[in-house]
């Protein structure tokens, strides 16, 4: 009768086990990495929001729109205009002012037309106060408007950033702050502008003895004036892992000012005109 040999095939399986288990990191390939992600494309997202009428006839039906996938999101109030009176399609003029909500709470406001830093991916109830007329006249409506749009492009993670340490501010006195400005991305280079503005009819002074810091100058050659409740700063060395500081000096007289901060750079990109870009720095209070 023939027999099968199972033991040495069962010996050489258990023995090659602990060789795969140590074996040298050398010998073990490298996992795969994950995918860069995709920028999304820019593009416009748009939704019917309303249907104004007037007494003659007149009416203008609304959409609301939302840029997407770039690091402002341009918010519009398209019309098209009509009166029963002329077969006519007049060219539309929409202004107003909107208030973008999500999960009920509010995410961004402003005017019509205007712009706002893209606030991320997710479902916008927005409403619109809005004025519409025609050119040639004959529509001039009024009305508020609502559209729920969703936003899919992914919010680009902060290049740079600001933080202050000191403070607050007290009436009658003098505070130093010291400024950290950040560049943490390897994306464009080391220039920055750094700004400091106080309340101007507070009669608040901002002072430094930094090099790279000046007072605005004012005025028409041959004049001298600076407005001492602004700084100006031109950053030269900004790197990732070098951040810049500047140290400022605040006097405030009887009345209280705040001073608010912003840092303003460009992403170079080859030849390209418009790379500039804006970032909000702290806001020191008054107490």
């Amino acid at each position: 009768m023939r027999t099968r040999r199972t033991g040495p095939r069962t010996l050489l399986g258990a023995a090659a086990l602990p060789l795969v288990l140590v074996a040298p990191a050398w010998a073990l390939p490298d996992p795969p990495s994950a995918p860069a992600p995709v920028a999304a494309e820019p593009m416009t997202v748009c939704a019917p929001a309303g249907i104004l009428r007037g007494p003659d006839g007149q009416r203008a039906s609304v959409s609301l729109c939302l840029g997407s996938g770039t690091p402002m999101t341009a918010v519009s109030a398209p019309a098209v205009c009509h009166r029963d009176a002329s077969p006519a399609r007049p060219a539309c003029l929409t202004s107003g002012t909107w208030t973008a909500r999500r999960d009920g709470q509010v995410a961004a406001t402003g005017t019509l037309p205007g712009s706002r830093e893209y606030p991320g991916p997710g479902t916008y109830d927005i409403e619109a106060d809005v004025r519409v007329r025609s050119d040639p006249a004959g529509v001039d409506l009024r009305g508020t408007v609502r559209a729920t749009l969703t936003l899919t492009a992914p919010k680009a993670p902060p290049t740079h950033r600001v933080e202050v340490a000191g403070g607050p501010l007290r009436r009658g006195g003098a505070t130093t702050l010291t400024y950290t400005v950040y560049r943490d991305s390897d994306r464009g280079d080391g220039s920055a502008r750094f700004g400091l503005i106080g309340e101007e009819a507070s009669g608040v002074e901002l002072t430094t003895d930094d090099a790279r810091c000046v007072n605005p100058l004012v005025g028409r050659h041959p004049s001298t004036e600076r407005h001492l409740f602004a700084l100006d700063c031109a950053l030269t060395d900004l790197q990732p892992g070098r951040p810049a500081t500047v140290e400022v000096r605040i006097a405030l007289r009887e009345a209280c000012s705040t001073v608010v901060s912003k840092l303003g750079y460009w992403m170079p990109r080859g030849q390209a005109l418009y790379t500039g870009a804006m970032v909000a720095g702290p806001t020191v209070e008054c107490v």
